[in-house]
This record gives structure tokens, C-alpha cells and sequence, in this order.
């Protein structure tokens, strides 16, 4: 039996997965999260066989939610859920530790397959998606994204200031003081070269951190 959490933060598409792998003999839906830092927490109590995991999830997006999961739960593995085919998107998953990326516009027929595969110790990429022009963008090229100059600690703080926390939520969420929440704040705009929040906003969206809803 293959065990499986979900998550994302739209509850209808956690519904919707969990009718299409339920109805599978071999596959048992044993937990689901709306957003990462949930996602994290669940899976390292049950240690899951396959976390399907959305990438845009408030407090903490599938790209941070993956390379925690690495460290708390690594005999999981993860299967991406996404609307980014971007090969950015696509590298920066895989760098985190996912097995898999599955676009959401055509989850609903591969994700029974994917969820094999990927618990079977195979790379499943979206059929959409060519995977010879994957393997020489992540082979060849090794780019270097902006977010990858940022700490873990600075990447949090950025999706959590981009979806409207204040310096003083941010810094009880993360048992911090406000003045080192902007100390962050300032030592990770100079680091972006962005010089206000819309700019910062606009990055963090066209990087995959958040989106807008």
C-alpha cells in the first residue's frame, strides 16, 4: 500500500486527489495540508510514502516545504503540483529534493501514475513538459536563480512579507525580534536589487514564492 499526504491550500483540489488516488486498491490518502509549514509538520509525525505538494501555499510555498522535508522525513518523497511549466520553477523543484512534477491542468490523468512512479524511486515529469529540454537546462546550464543567494531564513521571511505580515507578525511567528526581522528585510532587498515592496512583490511572484489568489 502506498501511503500518500496532500498538499495545497485549495481544499477542492485536496478533495478532488483524494477521490482519483482513493479509488486506486494500492494507494491510501493519509493526511492532508493547506499550506507548507503543515505540510512539513504532518509528514515528519507520519512519515508518508509520496507528498503531493502544491508549490504556491501561503507561510511557507512547496519549494521550502521539499527541502525541509529532505531533512525531517527522507524516506518520503515528493511529487510537485503546479501551474509553472517554467524551467525555472521545474529546476528549483527538483534541486529541492522532489522525484516529481506534475502540472495541475493535467493532474487528473497522470497523478495515479506519477504517484507510482515517483514511490517506485523514478524522476516523473508532466507529459506536457519535454524532459529532453529539462535535462539540458538542469545538465547543462546549472543556473543560478536570485533566490538561491538568499538564505532558508531570508527565502521564509520574503513569502511571508510578500503576503502581508508585518514586521511584528513575522517576528512572533518565527520567535524573532522586529529589528532583526528588517535587518533580514533590508540585507534581502539589497541582495534581490529591489528598492520597495511592489518590486518585491513582482518578484516573488514571477519566482514562484507566492501568487496572487
Amino acid at each position: 500500500m502506498i501511503h500518500v499526504m496532500l498538499a495545497d491550500d485549495h481544499a477542492v483540489v485536496r478533495d478532488g486527489l483524494r477521490v482519483l488516488l482513493e479509488a486506486e486498491t494500492d494507494i491510501e490518502v493519509i493526511g492532508d495540508a493547506g499550506n507548507g509549514r503543515d505540510a512539513v509538520r504532518l509528514a515528519s509525525q507520519h512519515h508518508p510514502d509520496v507528498v503531493v505538494m502544491d508549490i504556491a501555499m501561503p507561510e511557507m510555498n512547496g519549494i521550502e516545504a521539499t527541502h525541509q522535508l529532505q531533512a525531517s522525513s527522507p524516506a518520503t518523497r515528493v511529487l510537485i503540483l503546479s501551474m509553472h511549466s517554467t524551467a525555472e520553477h521545474i529546476y528549483r523543484a527538483f534541486q529541492a529534493g522532489a522525484r516529481g512534477y506534475l502540472l495541475k491542468d493535467s493532474a487528473g490523468s497522470e497523478v495515479v501514475d506519477a504517484v507510482r512512479a515517483v514511490h517506485a524511486g523514478q524522476r516523473y515529469l508532466s507529459q506536457k513538459i519535454a524532459g529532453t529540454v529539462l535535462d539540458d537546462y538542469i545538465v547543462e546550464r546549472h543556473p543560478v536563480s536570485p533566490l538561491d543567494s538568499l538564505s532558508r531564513r531570508e527565502r521564509q521571511i520574503l513569502q511571508m512579507i510578500v503576503e502581508g505580515a508585518s514586521s511584528a507578525e513575522v517576528a512572533q511567528k518565527l520567535f524573532l525580534s522586529p529589528k532583526t526581522v528588517e535587518t533580514y528585510r533590508s540585507r534581502m532587498m539589497h541582495k534581490l536589487g529591489v528598492s520597495d515592496m511592489p518590486h518585491l512583490v513582482k518578484f516573488a511572484i514571477q519566482h514562484g514564492v507566492t501568487q496572487l489568489d
